[in-house]
């Protein structure tokens, strides 16, 4: 057993949900570059790999909205109107499809930690707000697919995360109990998430929260390598 779970839940987690982009897997290479045709194709000048960095973590559809308005400001990304989604969002998709997967690598340690966990027996998902028909060919193409009882898309339920929609279901699905439960991620939606839930909030140093440090949401717990979690 690790010393960061033993922190976190004083015995091994009945169950382990991880977010994707940013806490398993650096994806923004790919996504950057669909945003970027897409911008392309509606003739507008490209965003660029370090405003995508900002842009992503609240679902495919906000991505759009913030690349549209070229700016996370709430006002600006509301503004953004249906016809101008009608017309962006589609072409998103298309090049995204054909990128997913192409220059996303996992991060240090990552594959470590999901081995380890997995041969203790603990259930792994990923629980996260990119749409799950680029999560389930992302996770497949990266050979980590096996190691997850269940994959949760952000389309999966009404609501993405920081709703706790998904944390509940898996309380009920798997029938454990919120405390014994560890959300790992990267980002403020993910503590959110975690928080509402009555799981445990473990986060990495690296990722993508919107350019702020991930010490402001005040996680239970922050690593810099997520095979620490299962180190001796």
């Amino acid at each position: 057993m690790s010393m960061t779970f033993s922190q976190l839940v004083g015995e091994l987690p009945a169950l382990v949900a991880f977010d994707l982009d940013g806490t398993l897997v650096d994806s923004v290479p790919d996504i950057a570059m669909a945003v970027d045709q897409m911008l392309a194709a509606l003739g507008r000048p490209a965003a660029g790999e370090g405003a995508v960095r900002h842009w992503v973590g609240n679902g495919a559809e906000i991505l759009v909205k913030r690349a549209l308005a070229n700016t996370v400001d709430e006002s600006a990304v509301a503004a953004v109107s249906d016809a101008q989604m009608e017309e962006a969002f589609p072409l998103f998709k298309e090049f995204y499809h054909r990128c997913n997967g192409k220059d996303t690598k996992l991060y240090d340690g990552v594959e470590a930690c999901l081995k380890g966990l997995f041969d203790l027996k603990i259930p792994l998902v990923v629980v996260t707000n990119k749409p799950k028909v680029f999560t389930d060919p992302l996770l497949k193409a990266l050979a980590v697919d096996h190691y997850f009882a269940e994959v949760i898309g952000g389309d999966c339920f009404p609501e993405k995360k920081p709703s706790p929609m998904a944390l509940n279901h898996l309380v009920e699905l798997f029938q454990v109990e919120p405390s014994q439960c560890v959300m790992v991620g990267d980002s403020k939606h993910d503590v959110g998430a975690a928080r509402a839930a009555g799981y445990k909030a473990l986060c990495v140093s690296y990722g993508y929260n919107h350019g702020e440090p991930i010490s402001n949401a005040n996680p239970d717990l922050v690593v810099d390598r997520l095979d620490v979690l299962v180190g001796e």
